[in-house]
């Protein structure tokens, strides 16, 4: 529900602050004192058109924010989440107006698209009047309003549900035939290349490691020339191991004369016997690994050269060649039995619509039953309203050739305000007040049917007094007791029944000659004066205090 709404240099509003309660509160006060403007400002913070003309004049821009109180589940909530704003708290919804007709708006302090700042402010509220633009133009409203009413979201979600299927199957029917024809139109080069590709076998990553095995087998002949000339100068004839050998010999034969000299010259000559002996394992060993059988090398081009053609002739990298070519041979085989399946999924389809077919048949039997009982249901508020003349009928098209997801019902709400007139669309043949009245009927009804938690009623008593005036009351009273309501309203009836009460006035600001809204909460003594005057006019009179007295007490009994 709505707690506070906080106004700032809009219009004639300089500064506003307002709280407000759960259940029935009224906004009276004299024509031309700002009721429009408060609402226009409200409208403005819940997504409605802006407009520069809403500054106040002399300022650069004004600003509106609502504060709501609402469940963590509620849809307002989901949308904002939705929306990745932070919904831990109340949920504040900020729209600041600029002079030039720009504006920006705010959940939460978060800058959000006007869009969404809508989306969440119809979720949170509702304002009803003589000019409504949302409850009752659009019949895909009067279609969810009824199943609402008749609790049939469960059989309206198997309809989805159903239609959802009915155009999953009719998808995969569509692309599998779409798939058929492009088969058969290439079928003969769908059979080569099956058969090319097949007797190619390529597999995923096979040109990579064939391209390295052949710059290794490439190089190792290069370099294999080299290895075994160094090998030769270390083992082979050339070798200086013999020689080496021989002199440390004869070194030896003369350590015993002179170890002192002899023996460093024997150790060095060993170490370089060893060193010369670990060289030739370690080229050993390297020409044993660049051996290789040069038919190897001319049988790994061939192959990388056949894959490297292929992925030119069909202009796809070498290895997707194995995904292409399972590609074509499910095309083939689409080719072979393609008729088949596609039997299978035209027996799908067919399913699927009957499966639609039957839950869109109980659905509309719902909405028959239900419309009637709404029907009921709404006339038997309607005389109380002085509508008693006037009939509500919930109008249903049927059309079973349809595949709609909400099935196959068009649902309108119709009136015939007068016996003998023809009925028509609400919002065609209904006045004003007579629309306004009716959509109190319905939200009446509606009470406990998932309704906004705030419902705004602007001057729905227009034109109407006495007893009429006290049956709206009483509706907008009952409606309080499981929604917040809000109504502007001139009748002294309907006033005396809120549980607050605010007095919208004009006031001179002090040090200027300019005028100023201000909005007053009223307590007991100032209600009653103010509920006094609503009834007598500018002269109130005592006769008109004791009424007001009157009303006041018998709206708490």
């Amino acid at each position: 529900m709505l707690i506070q709404l906080a106004i700032r240099d809009i219009v004639l509003i300089d500064k506003l602050e307002l709280h407000f309660r759960e259940g029935l509160s009224v906004l009276t006060g004299e024509t031309g004192a700002g009721k429009s403007i408060l609402l226009d400002a409200f409208a403005l913070a819940l997504g409605g058109r802006g407009d520069g003309s809403l500054v106040r004049h002399g300022e650069a821009q004004g600003q509106v924010t609502a504060v709501f109180d609402c469940p963590m589940d509620h849809p307002a909530r989901r949308i904002a989440a939705q929306a990745d704003i932070d919904i831990d708290g109340d949920l504040i919804l900020r729209r600041v107006q600029v002079a030039d007709g720009r504006t920006r708006a705010f959940v939460n302090d978060q800058p959000v698209s006007v869009q969404v700042l809508k989306a969440i402010g119809t979720a949170l509220v509702e304002i009803h009047g003589q000019h409504d633009d949302r409850a009752l133009v659009d019949p895909v409203t009067h279609r969810a309003i009824l199943d609402a009413f008749g609790n049939l979201s469960g059989e309206a979600q198997a309809v989805t549900e159903a239609a959802r299927r009915v155009r999953d199957a009719r998808q995969a029917l569509q692309e599998h035939r779409a798939r058929i024809d492009k088969a058969r139109k290439e079928a003969d080069f769908l059979r080569h290349a099956v058969e090319e590709l097949s007797k190619l076998a390529p597999q995923a990553g096979e040109e990579e490691a064939l391209s390295e095995r052949r710059i290794l087998m490439m190089q190792a002949e290069k370099v294999a020339t080299d290895l075994n000339e160094a090998f030769d100068a270390v083992a082979g004839s050339s070798s200086p191991v013999p020689t080496l050998s021989a002199a440390v010999r004869k070194l030896e034969r003369r350590s015993a004369q002179a170890p002192s000299l002899v023996d460093p010259s024997v150790r060095a000559l060993d170490a370089a016997l060893v060193a010369i002996d670990e060289a030739r394992a370690a080229l050993e060993e390297a020409i044993r690994a660049a051996e290789f059988d040069p038919r190897e090398l001319e049988q790994t081009e061939e192959r990388l050269f056949a894959l490297r053609a292929a992925a030119r002739k069909y202009d796809v990298p070498a290895d997707d060649l194995a995904a292409l070519r399972a590609r074509f041979v499910e095309d083939v085989a689409a080719i072979d039995a393609g008729e088949e399946k596609l039997v299978d999924l035209e027996a799908v389809l067919k399913a699927a619509e009957q499966a639609y077919v039957a839950a869109a048949k109980v659905l509309t039997a719902g909405r028959r039953k239900a419309a009637k009982a709404l029907d009921a249901a709404v006339q038997a508020e309607l005389p109380p309203l002085k509508l008693e003349r006037a009939r509500f009928i919930t109008e249903i098209q049927t059309d079973e050739e349809s595949r709609d997801p909400n099935g196959f019902d068009r649902v309108e709400f119709w009136a015939q305000t007068n016996p003998g007139t023809k009925p028509g669309p609400l919002m065609k043949v209904a006045s004003g007040g007579e629309l306004s009245r009716f959509m109190l009927a319905l939200k009446v009804v509606l009470a406990d049917k998932g309704s906004a938690p705030t419902l705004v009623f602007d001057e729905i008593d227009t034109g109407v007094g006495g007893a009429v005036a006290d049956a709206i009351g009483q509706r907008l009273a009952r409606l309080a007791q499981g929604v917040q309501v809000m109504a502007v309203t001139h009748a002294p009836q309907v006033a005396a029944r809120a549980g607050s009460h605010f007095l919208i006035a004009k006031e001179g600001v002090r040090g200027s000659d300019r005028v100023a809204t201000r909005v007053i909460p009223l307590d007991d003594g100032p209600r009653r004066e103010e509920i006094a005057r609503m009834l007598a006019g500018a002269t109130i009179t005592e006769e008109a205090r004791a009424a007001a007295a009157r009303l006041l007490a018998a709206a708490v009994h």
